[in-house]
């Protein structure tokens, strides 16, 4: 499990923009549980149900065994896919908040980039994840979500929305 890696960047992220200890331990409570079990839970559910109602070959003759993909091995395709996009959102985006936290246009390109570049490995790895089953077939159905971060990036960047700013003010509740 990924639950001592994300305490670490998540906690160092608390110091740095909060001075209570009570909150940074809200805000790694959050993570661990929010992020990474109970999103990841709800993506794993879906892929499962997407996989086993959707994606599965017919099977030509009755000789052939069912096969099916297991919850748990959706769970752990997104616990694989998670740890990427983990390091790039806390630990990368850490090092660099001093940057993406300031007004104007580079820090707003600079986020939705890291943000976009984030999404889209995680659906890759998703992708991945799931081609090397023999028994699905149009797994590039989970390439679709690279495309719709590609059209909207550009729309967020125009915008002038700056993810980190929004993460980090949700996070942090103070005006940053």
């Amino acid at each position: 499990m990924h639950f001592p890696k994300s305490r670490l960047p998540t906690h160092k992220i608390s110091q740095t923009y909060d001075h209570s200890a009570t909150h940074a331990i809200f805000v790694v409570i959050s993570v661990l549980l929010f992020h990474f079990l109970i999103t990841g839970a709800m993506l794993a559910t879906f892929c499962w149900f997407l996989t086993n109602s959707y994606l599965r070959e017919d099977s030509p003759n009755s000789h052939v065994v069912e096969q099916r993909v297991e919850w748990l091995y959706a769970f752990d395709v997104h616990c694989n896919s998670f740890f990427p996009m983990f390091v790039m959102l806390y630990v990368i985006h850490y090092f660099l908040s001093p940057l993406l936290m300031v007004h104007g246009f580079i820090p707003v390109l600079l986020s939705n980039l890291l943000f976009m570049a984030a999404a889209s490995y995680y659906h890759y790895l998703n992708f991945l994840g799931y081609d090397v089953l023999p028994f699905l077939e149009r797994t590039t159905f989970f390439l679709y979500p690279i495309g719709v971060c590609i059209v909207l990036s550009p729309i967020l960047i125009l915008s002038g929305f700056n993810p980190s700013r929004y993460f980090m003010n949700m996070y942090f509740s103070r005006r940053l």
